[in-house]
C-alpha cells in the first residue's frame, strides 16, 4: 500500500510534470479529437526528450495516453554502466565503454584507476565518466577523499559518487559526516562535477538513512546513492521511497545495487530513483526492448 506520503509525493511530482509541459505548448489530450495521433509531437509518446529532462529532473513517473510503454528503452539515459570489481581488466573495461557507447547509458562507473582510459574511449560520446570516491568502506580520511575526486576529475571524471563515513553517522557525529561530503562536494563544483553521495542503506537504520541524506543535501551533493553494491544488500523500493521523499525534488537518487532486470529498474524509477546503478546495464535494455 502507497504511504500517505509517498502519495503526496505523487502528486507533487505530477504537478510538476503537467507545468512543465504546459509551459512547453502542451494543452491536454490529442488536440484533433479524432483519438489517432496527428503528429504534433507535443504529446508524451512524441515528445521523448522533454520525458527524458522531465525524468532527469526528479519524475518518478509521467503518465500517457493508451499505448505508451513505462520508460521502455530510454531507461538507458538513466543507467551508470558500472564495472567495480577489483579484478576488471582492461579489456572489460574497454567493453563496458564500447557498450556505453553502443546503448547510450548515462554514464560508466569505473574505479579511479581506470577514469583516464574510460574519458579517452568516451569522448565526444555524451557517455559520462563516474568514478568512486573513499570506496567501498567510507572510512577513507575526509582529506583522501577530497584527493581522490580532484585526481579522478583531472582524469576525466564528471561525476564522483563517495562513500560517508558510515561509522561516524552510525555514531552520531553528524558534523564530522556533512564536513567529510562537502569537502569532496567543493572539489567536484569547483571543477563542473557532480556529486553522488553514497549512504549505504543496508548498514542504516530508516533514521540513520533519514540524517545520511539530511546531510547529504546540507553539503550541497547533487545525489543520494542507495549502495555500493559490496555490503550485505543494495536498493530497495522502499529505501529509494524514502530517500526521495527527504531531499525532496532538488537533489537525485541513484538506486544501486542488484538491479539485475528491467522490472528491478522499473520499480527503482517509479519509488523515485532518476538514476540506475546497475552492472547488467545490457541485459536491463535488451528486456526493455523485448517488453516495446
Amino acid at each position: 500500500m502507497i504511504s500517505p506520503t509517498t502519495e503526496q509525493l505523487i502528486e507533487q511530482i505530477t504537478r510538476e510534470v503537467m507545468a512543465t509541459l504546459q509551459s512547453s505548448g502542451w494543452a491536454g489530450p490529442c488536440a484533433s479529437g479524432t483519438g489517432t495521433c496527428d503528429g504534433c509531437g507535443l504529446c508524451v509518446q512524441r515528445a521523448g526528450a522533454a520525458v527524458q529532462r522531465i525524468l532527469e529532473a526528479g519524475a518518478a513517473r509521467v503518465g500517457g495516453g493508451l499505448g505508451l510503454t513505462a520508460v521502455g528503452p530510454e531507461i538507458a539515459r538513466l543507467i551508470d554502466h558500472t564495472l567495480l570489481r577489483p579484478e576488471a581488466t582492461r579489456q572489460q573495461i574497454l567493453q563496458l565503454c564500447a557498450e556505453a557507447r553502443q546503448y547510450g547509458f548515462a554514464a560508466v562507473c569505473v574505479n579511479p584507476f581506470w577514469v583516464r582510459t574510460c574519458a579517452e574511449q568516451l569522448a565526444g560520446t555524451g557517455v559520462k565518466v563516474c568514478s568512486v570516491v573513499g570506496f567501498p568502506l567510507g572510512a577513507t580520511l575526509p582529506e583522501v577523499k577530497v584527493y581522490e575526486a580532484r585526481r579522478a576529475i583531472q582524469n576525466g571524471a564528471e561525476e564522483i559518487d563517495m562513500v560517508i563515513n558510515i561509522g561516524a553517522l552510525k555514531g552520531g557525529e553528524h558534523a564530522l559526516v556533512e564536513a567529510d561530503i562537502a569537502g569532496v562536494v567543493l572539489a567536484c563544483h569547483e571543477s563542473g562535477a557532480q556529486t553522488k553521495v553514497i549512504i549505504e542503506t543496508a548498514l542504516l537504520t530508516d533514521e540513520e538513512k533519514i540524517k545520511a541524506c539530511e546531510l547529504a543535501k546540507a553539503a550541497g551533493a547533487d545525489f543520494v546513492k542507495t549502495s555500493t553494491g559490496f555490503s550485505t544488500s543494495g536498493a530497495t523500493v522502499a529505501d529509494v521511497a524514502l530517500m526521495r521523499r527527504v531531499v525532496g525534488m532538488t537533489m537525485g537518487v541513484k538506486a544501486a545495487g542488484g538491479i539485475r532486470t528491467y522490472e528491478d529498474a522499473q520499480k527503482m524509477v517509479a519509488a523515485g530513483a532518476t538514476r540506475i546503478g546497475a552492472s547488467a546495464s545490457v541485459k536491463i535494455i535488451q528486456e526493455a526492448k523485448r517488453d516495446r
